[in-house]
């Protein structure tokens, strides 16, 4: 992957970040029932039938996501979890939490952004759930929505050294690959074969 997150493939970098979601949410769908949270607004009635991935690429496409809007997905997650213990990322929160955090996202880091009405579209909820939503993570965010340039690439740091078909442009250069300069559109370092 390249060194930056600004110069990666949007589509893989959607992957990276729905593939970390969905570690979580196996996890936390496994805690024994006393350890999981009481149903708050974020919880549907039974987990939706989108996958993940296939919801986090919806919502960034349709959405126009930017890779800082995607990482900040993650930190937001941290954020929430340490200011509020109880609450979980789960199967049956993970898609509303998604689509309220990428629209706080957009909000936030984007010089133009869409409107409620075309977020909750796209993520399949009323306007009025929606913002619903979004009030209750910027309360239990304690309004803290910025991120500096050094969170977001420590985070995309992490989401590609955890793959372990992946590996940082400067990386693969330090491991003997290729010196040349490869372009920005090729998303995928693939690690040197041991065989």
């Amino acid at each position: 992957m390249p060194d930056s997150y600004f110069e990666a493939d949007i589509e893989r970098l959607t992957q990276l970040v729905a593939n970390m979601f969905s570690r979580v949410v196996q996890h936390n769908d496994r805690l024994p029932m006393g350890q999981q949270q009481k149903p708050t607004r974020f919880h549907s009635r039974a987990p939706p039938n989108i996958t993940i991935n296939d919801y986090l690429q919806r919502v960034s496409k349709y959405a126009s996501l930017e890779p800082a809007c995607l990482l900040i997905l993650l930190i937001y997650v941290d954020r929430i979890c340490e200011r509020n213990p109880t609450f979980t990322i789960s199967s049956l929160t993970v898609h509303r939490f998604i689509i309220t955090a990428a629209t706080i996202a957009c909000k936030t880091l984007c010089d133009a952004y869409c409107t409620n009405l075309h977020y909750a579209k796209v993520g399949g909820v009323s306007m009025q759930e929606l913002n619903s939503l979004e009030v209750e993570i910027l309360r239990m965010m304690g309004w803290h929505l910025v991120a500096t340039q050094e969170q977001l690439e420590q985070y995309y740091f992490t989401l590609v050294r955890q793959d372990p078909l992946l590996m940082l442009q400067s990386e693969f250069v330090a491991a003997g690959g290729s010196g040349a300069q490869l372009p920005p559109s090729l998303a995928v370092i693939p690690l040197p074969s041991t065989n």
